[in-house]
């Protein structure tokens, strides 16, 4: 059970993301995708309510696991509402939804990109637990009108809790939960800056692990209660997946920060062209501490020197080994300019699948090598290699 994907969200999935997952169908034109991982929370609901069946029905024999079973189904079909009513709110502000995941933690809603802003990320957010509100009122009105008994009542009243519990765990007030993007959204108004508000908000969940973990563990031993192993067992799992969620929002938040600081004069390293034909002779003449690029006669840099290869190469074969032989081919369209940086350059490197590019200076000859993991040590610390 999860916010909607931080916009800009996730292109659509590759199919390598749908391994482990059973196709449901489409539900208001959304794909939906069961994760092997629901048969966990499935096994452990019906191991954990079983036996409670099987007491208040024990005519039921084994078939009280089977209305356990159920209560694993309703509470599916619960989070499946929950994560309906974010694709059809998103569908209102005219946000592409790509597909709903049904798994251990619940679901989540995948968004193709879109543009945001506070007020309508937090409608998007909320209109999971109020769908659950809705489903929960819809079940108490039952209870109270039709009254229905024996395994009937039992499930129609799991429905109803179930659903009240979905929305007021969802609505607290910390990333991942959908709650989180009313913090997310406060501080984004505050501030005109979202991933400052995603920040905030991932921190906010961190807060509420701690506190339960402080009303589930240390309230009840400080007052000298024996722990509650299944409680704890779940506390782990809820505490993990809301951790996990709550650090990579943090994460996430503050590598897109950093975005418009990134520039390719700034984290190339430098480098000089020489013609493709050249040899490792040619390349020693280099100044030092500068890279070497091979260009060709159009000049299109075509490949980057590897200093190891290089220094292999013996030193009197240096003017007969063409500099190509110690050399990583670039892949086509791996260049960039000096001068480029923030979200164009971003933007510019996803679209070429490699991991070093040519810089260009503005005249156009080659200034610099632009290495991936310089960019990602940037992005994910704010500190050069």
């Amino acid at each position: 059970m999860s916010a909607p994907t931080d916009p800009p969200a996730a292109t659509a999935p590759a199919e390598a993301d749908r391994r482990g997952m059973v196709r449901l169908g489409r539900v208001l034109g959304v794909p939906v995708d069961l994760s092997w991982t629901w048969s966990v929370i499935a096994l452990v609901i019906v191991a954990m309510f079983g036996p409670q069946v099987h007491v208040l029905f024990p005519g039921l024999g084994w078939g009280a696991y089977g209305v356990a079973f159920l209560y694993a189904v309703l509470l599916l079909l619960s989070v499946l509402v929950h994560e309906l009513a974010h694709a059809a709110s998103a569908r209102l502000f005219g946000w592409p939804t790509t597909r709903i995941v049904l798994n251990l933690w619940g679901g989540h809603t995948q968004f193709g990109s879109f543009q945001a802003s506070p007020g309508r990320s937090l409608v998007t957010a909320l209109s999971g637990p109020a769908a659950n509100v809705v489903l929960a009122l819809g079940g108490q009105l039952l209870l109270a009108t039709a009254a229905p008994g024996g395994v009937a009542g039992l499930l129609l009243g799991i429905f109803t809790y179930a659903n009240w519990l979905v929305a007021a765990f969802n609505a607290l007030p910390g990333l991942p939960l959908d709650g989180g993007r009313i913090v997310e959204s406060a501080v984004w108004a505050l501030t005109g800056n979202q991933d400052r508000g995603t920040i905030a908000a991932g921190w906010a969940g961190r807060g509420i692990v701690v506190a339960l973990v402080a009303a589930v563990v240390v309230v009840p031993w400080l007052q000298g209660h024996r722990p509650d192993i299944p409680m704890i067992l779940i506390l782990v799992m809820v505490g993990y997946f809301l951790w996990a969620g709550a650090s990579e929002s943090i994460r996430g938040g503050r590598l897109r920060l950093r975005v418009p600081d990134l520039a390719a004069a700034r984290l190339m390293r430098p480098a000089v062209g020489l013609p493709a034909d050249a040899t490792v002779a040619d390349v020693l003449a280099r100044p030092a501490g500068t890279l070497v690029v091979l260009v060709s006669p159009a000049g299109v840099p075509e490949a980057v020197v590897d200093e190891d290869a290089l220094a292999a190469v013996p030193a009197q074969d240096a003017r007969a080994v063409p500099a190509a032989a110690a050399a990583r081919a670039l892949p086509a369209g791996a260049v960039v300019r000096a001068g480029d940086a923030g979200r164009p350059l971003v933007d510019r490197l996803a679209a070429v699948d490699g991991a070093e590019y040519a810089v260009l200076a503005p005249d156009g000859t080659v200034c610099g090598v632009l290495r991936q993991p310089d960019v990602v040590e940037w992005l994910t610390t704010g500190r050069r290699r």
